[in-house]
């Protein structure tokens, strides 16, 4: 019997050994294995959301990119549209200043002109007046050539 006593006791030992770990042992390592597992799949939730967060980071960049890219054409374009309308504009004062110019020039000719003109008449007039003194001066009647001289140089 001693081989059944001993049997029975071990049975009983093993029995109080597993109730003990069942009540003070397996609760504790059931706690800590599920806190683990749940931060493993907090830290895999976590994980996923990074990734998701950087995807959705990565197409903000490109979109703001993108933005940027056609923001800068468009400035370009009316950079572009605006050296060009400066050029036209420019084309334009220097056309009128030139027509301005040479209406200015044209003046100046046509006074230059009147007064040549007016020049010549006055020193073709001398010259008749002249001419005519020597021609008077053979004749005695100067007040009728006076008159004559008076409209002759009122004709020139």
């Amino acid at each position: 019997m001693e081989f059944n006593a001993t049997l029975l006791g071990q049975a009983i030992t093993f029995a109080i050994l597993v109730w003990f770990t069942m009540k003070f042992v397996w609760p504790p390592l059931t706690n800590m294995m599920d806190e683990r597992a749940k931060r493993i799949a907090d830290g895999l939730a976590a994980a996923e959301r990074g990734k998701q967060d950087l995807e959705a980071a990565e197409q903000r960049v490109a979109d703001e990119i993108r933005k940027a890219k056609q923001q800068s054409t468009e400035i370009m374009l009316a950079a572009e549209k605006r050296a060009n309308q400066i050029v036209e504009e420019a084309k334009d004062a220097a056309r009128i200043e030139g027509a301005k110019l040479v209406a200015d020039a044209k003046a100046e000719i046509e006074q230059e002109t009147l007064r040549a003109k007016e020049t010549l008449r006055e020193q073709v007039a001398v010259l008749a007046v002249a001419g005519a003194e020597k021609i008077l001066r053979r004749e005695i009647d100067s007040a009728k050539n006076a008159d004559l001289l008076a409209s002759i140089k009122a004709e020139l």
